[in-house]
């Protein structure tokens, strides 16, 4: 037996060797790298709804301030606008729920349970719940 042959074997021996190491820090590793995606993913989540809250509360009060309007319409306004992301459970509340034209402004508060719209969290997020208002002054004319 010559020596090259020898040595060939050896790095084989400690090339194998390594396959099961290998395979340990990969499911080291890749546990950690789900679940800081699955955290981002839910984090991106919970950002869109926050801002699609505001957007809806901006524009239920914008449908509100105008003459004519009623207090159904924009929260049929501001559910319509939570629903292209699927928000569930929100309650939306006008500040005053009768839009008469003597009013000075109008407050569109919406309340958004995180416990049901998270994906990965409901757990982390229990009994919490995202609140955004906006008020906007009011275009009647005076009587």
């Amino acid at each position: 037996m010559n020596k090259t042959t020898f040595r060939l074997n050896a790095r084989q021996r400690r090339s194998s060797n390594r396959c099961g190491a290998a395979s340990v820090e990969f499911a080291i590793v890749a546990s950690v790298f789900f679940v800081v995606l699955s955290a981002s993913f839910e984090f991106v989540r919970l950002n869109v709804i926050r801002h699609t809250a505001d957007n809806a509360a901006y524009e239920a009060a914008r449908d509100a301030m105008v003459p004519g309007a009623t207090a159904a319409e924009a929260i049929a306004k501001a559910n319509s606008i939570l629903n292209v992301v699927g928000t569930r459970g929100a309650r939306v509340t006008i500040t005053p729920p009768v839009l008469n034209p003597d009013i000075p402004d109008v407050k569109v508060r919406i309340d958004i349970p995180l416990s049901i719209n998270g994906w990965i969290t409901p757990n982390f997020t229990s009994g919490k719940t995202l609140t955004v208002q906006s008020t906007l002054k009011k275009e009647r004319v005076p009587q």
